[in-house]
């Protein structure tokens, strides 16, 4: 089965790629996961546009990842979350995906919420230290604030 894959899976490919999967795996994981979209000619225009947004999001070099890092490390990220007690507890866990949006926010760059590394839930408000994944060997390293919403 002949695939055009719209996020990047692990040990088959990125965003934009055209891949060739058994008919089961195309069928039963990857579409119906939105992973990928099945392959026509129409879907060619559609390759061209994910593979300029994932362009604009890409780590070009070694030099430009080392610049997004220092930008990265330079923000103050506040994210908002609901808090259930007077003590700072939270009624959740702040996820990567809330993470990766309020660094947008803050004026960094638009991240994808899995290289938002985090070694343990945070569930609760304060300072705490999240690491960013830009290449296999540059990890930024932030600190956020979790406020009160």
């Amino acid at each position: 089965m002949k695939l055009i894959l719209t996020a990047a899976v692990e040990h088959l490919g990125i965003a934009g790629d055209i891949v060739e999967v058994k008919d089961g795996y195309g069928r039963n994981y990857l579409l119906p996961e939105g992973f990928a979209i099945k392959w026509t000619k129409g879907a060619e225009k559609q390759i061209t546009g994910i593979k300029r947004a994932r362009d604009a999001r890409e780590i070009r070099s070694e030099e430009h990842a080392v610049e997004v890092r220092e930008q990265l490390e330079q923000l103050t990220v506040a994210v908002p979350a609901r808090v259930a007690s007077d003590s700072g507890k939270l009624f959740g866990a702040v996820t990567t995906s809330d993470i990766a949006l309020a660094v947008k926010k803050a004026g960094g760059p638009a991240l994808d919420k899995r290289s938002v590394e985090v070694s343990k839930p945070i569930k609760n408000t304060g300072k705490h230290t999240v690491g960013i994944k830009l290449t296999s060997g540059i990890v930024a390293h932030i600190q956020i604030d979790v406020v009160p919403a």
